[in-house]
């Protein structure tokens, strides 16, 4: 099973916006950098399975790609919370100190911390790895692609960010003969 993980491309929000589970906008460059996008990646076959955050600004993406998206809310990104929508230095300064230093288990309010969201992702991926699909593409966020590849590389979580997993990349994964292999990340 050959796995292709892309994060959406870049959105209309101003550096510094906190926007997680938020439906915000793609960027005005959205039909370049989706070309750019396309170009590298492969043909696929024509039962290639598309999975998608139902985020609009993955599902967007998703879409050209395929008719037929299946969208999963596991495939959304951080929840933010009270947060959601705040620019980052509009946040109490100790709370969010105290997110960033333990954003693994610590939530922002009313959302979710990075295990949580490291749990949905992980049931999805085991029911994605049941299907038995020869190729996968799954358009998601930067959170959830660090999830993910923390799960193949077992790696602890707190080391997950120091994945970089720029807006519009590609990240290849290889199941076979029931082995893992990370083929490239951010592509």
């Amino acid at each position: 099973m050959d796995i292709y993980l892309i994060r959406h491309t870049q959105t209309a929000t101003d550096t510094g916006v906190c926007y997680g589970q938020s439906n915000v906008a793609l960027a005005d460059s959205f039909p370049d950098e989706m070309a750019n996008l396309h170009d590298k990646l492969p043909e696929f076959n024509e039962d290639c399975k598309v999975y998608s955050s139902p985020l609009t600004r993955c599902l967007q993406l998703a879409e050209t790609f395929s008719d037929t998206v299946s969208t999963d809310p596991r495939l959304q990104e951080l929840d933010f919370g009270a947060w959601e929508g705040k620019r980052f230095d509009q946040i109490e300064a100790d709370a969010l100190q105290h997110w960033m230093n333990n954003f693994v288990t610590a939530a922002p309010p009313n959302g979710e911390n990075f295990e949580d969201l490291y749990r949905r992702a992980g049931e999805f991926w085991q029911d994605l790895l049941a299907t038995g699909a020869e190729q996968v593409l799954v358009i998601t966020h930067a959170g959830v692609i660090r999830a993910l590849l923390a799960r193949a590389l077992n790696l602890p979580l707190a080391n997950s960010f120091q994945l970089r997993i720029d807006s519009g990349s590609v990240h290849k994964l290889r199941q076979a003969d029931n082995y893992l292999y990370v083929e490239y990340i951010n592509l």
